[in-house]
């Protein structure tokens, strides 16, 4: 099926970045099917091998070789440059939709690379594309999940689980965002990483991770309160309170510098642009219920914004009558709640739904690690009699 999809890209109007993905992953999805069946001992590793060689190695390569990406990758690497030249990352009076920097201070992070490496070569070429740095982002915050307590391994935590995480990166839904653009998936592993803290019941080191990815995008707010419930259930509301002020406190420091020295084009092209209320159109156009709704007119995009409000608050009381309590609940929360706000906003993109579904696999690949032992299993362990150690012979009875 992933073979088939990818295939559609280089036969549709995609955007060039999107053709050269799916030639490539097309063919590594095949060889991996192929891989797959056959009757090695190790059919399944090899298997992830092609799948992710053919899907993320190959396509990522040769795009960042030929700097071949979507527009938002040129769009982070110039709020890096701004960010370092007039500490904000926006321009003051955008001309072109091209322009506009949809994302809070912390993205240019990511943009800083280039900022400092420029483009003089092809090694300072490589290592300023910020696609590089978006998935250095993700991937180690996967590896960071792996022991959050120094306990067992929260992901890939022997080689079937590993396995199993190599091909969900391997997957549509995450090599393509990693080749093409990747400036969601920063966003999606610091989410991921929050709720795994939450879960352990790690409150500082859940809140830095959350305010860092509050500091990326404002989608990822509504993680606030899904972490600080998972925190009250599993570590009390002393746990809770220290989570939500770190989170807090994390994001204002993060961000106050640029909204002091430029406030208005913050909330024009980062609150503004993204729901279609800014002074350009946003090419977040895709049908769904809430774009539908906003190009029926003023009156369609309030009534929009009205059934995302509802939506949200029926997923807040929803975190009040029936917490989360472990992390694939946290994690199903959330997803349930960004569907919601993808779904019902007045601009979104079907991309933006990969964001939930990655937290969603994540959190099951990653749940098994935090389950206890079986209260069976226990009982049978306690409840079964020792065995004697063994007598000695004597030396006489040889």
């Amino acid at each position: 099926m992933a073979a088939a999809w990818a295939a559609v890209f280089p036969f549709i109007m995609a955007p060039e970045p999107h053709r050269v993905w799916g030639m490539s992953a097309c063919l590594g999805y095949l060889c991996a099917a192929v891989a797959a069946l056959s009757s090695r001992p190790r059919g399944r590793a090899i298997s992830v091998c092609l799948a992710l060689g053919g899907a993320v190695v190959v396509p990522f390569v040769l795009l960042v070789l030929t700097g071949t990406a979507q527009s938002e990758v040129g769009v982070v690497e110039r709020s890096g440059l701004l960010t370092l030249r007039q500490t904000t990352p926006y321009l003051p009076d955008p001309h072109t939709v091209g322009e506009v920097t949809p994302y809070l201070p912390g993205m240019a992070v990511f943009g800083l690379p280039r900022a400092v490496l420029g483009e003089s070569g092809p090694l300072p070429g490589v290592l300023g594309d910020a696609r590089l740095w978006c998935a250095v982002a993700f991937l180690g915050c996967l590896w960071a999940a792996r022991r959050p307590a120094g306990g067992r391994s929260a992901v890939g935590g022997g080689a079937s689980r590993g396995d199993a995480v190599g091909a969900f990166v391997a997957s549509p839904a995450v090599a393509l965002p990693l080749c093409v653009s990747g400036v969601d998936l920063p966003l999606t592993g610091l989410l991921f990483l929050t709720l795994v803290f939450a879960a352990r019941r790690r409150p500082v080191a859940a809140g830095l991770a959350l305010a860092a990815a509050c500091s990326l995008k404002w989608t990822a707010w509504p993680a606030v309160a899904v972490a600080v419930t998972l925190l009250a259930h599993r570590g009390g509301t002393r746990a809770a309170v220290r989570a939500a002020v770190v989170a807090v406190g994390g994001t204002v420091l993060l961000v106050l510098p640029s909204a002091l020295l430029s406030p208005g084009p913050l909330v024009q092209q980062v609150f503004a642009f993204p729901t279609g209320r800014g002074p350009f159109e946003t090419p977040a156009a895709s049908p769904l219920p809430g774009r539908l709704l906003a190009d029926l007119g003023p009156v369609g995009w309030y009534a929009a914004v009205a059934l995302l409000l509802a939506g949200g608050l029926a997923v807040f009381v929803s975190l009040l009558v029936r917490p989360p309590h472990d992390l694939v609940s946290a994690a199903d929360r959330l997803a349930v709640g960004l569907c919601v706000a993808f779904l019902l906003a007045p601009a979104g993109r079907f991309g933006y739904l990969a964001l939930p579904v990655t937290l969603a696999v994540l959190a099951r690949l990653a749940g098994g690690a935090h389950r206890k032992e079986p209260a069976h299993d226990l009982v049978v362990r306690i409840s079964r009699p020792a065995r004697p150690a063994p007598v000695p012979a004597s030396r006489g009875a040889r």
